[in-house]
């Protein structure tokens, strides 16, 4: 059982766990200057599906975060989320949006903990993100674990 932890954004952090092991990095999604904005999109979707052949996905889970600080942004998370979630529903694969402040207390006892706690909390696990969207997908991956675990 392969399953999936995402911070969507520009820059998608993401988590592939299994029984053994979580691989984790981040996914660049920013569209070149010539590019036309759907690009975004269709590189996500791209990544999706390289991941998915890999290392078969089984199970996904997302972020879900209510307010942006900017339109921008609010647009590319619903944009993703469309994405992800269709791509999901083709695929067959169960999915589940999971509130940030659940992650959050779940790592550092704050559900509203700031970026570098959340770093620190995934650091003293034994990893070693490159920045707060793999930070965030870990501690997913990790929320995700402990919550099957306890069922």
């Amino acid at each position: 059982m392969t399953h999936l932890s995402l911070d969507l954004g520009t820059t998608t952090g993401w988590a592939c766990a299994d029984d053994k092991r979580i691989l984790s990095g981040v996914w660049i999604l920013k569209g070149g200057r010539y590019e036309g904005g759907g690009m975004r999109f269709v590189r996500f979707k791209s990544m999706l599906e390289q991941m998915h052949k890999l290392r078969p996905i089984t199970r996904v889970a997302y972020e879900e975060v209510r307010m942006h600080r900017g339109v921008d942004a609010a647009h590319i998370y619903g944009g993703l989320q469309a994405v992800l979630t269709s791509w999901c529903e083709d695929m067959k694969i169960p999915y589940e949006a999971i509130h940030y402040a659940h992650i959050k207390r779940h790592m550092t006892g704050k559900g509203n903990a700031k970026k570098d706690a959340m770093i620190a909390a995934v650091r003293a696990k034994g990893f070693a993100p490159k920045d707060d969207n793999e930070a965030d997908a870990i501690a997913l991956a990790l929320f995700v674990q402990a919550e099957r675990a306890a069922a």
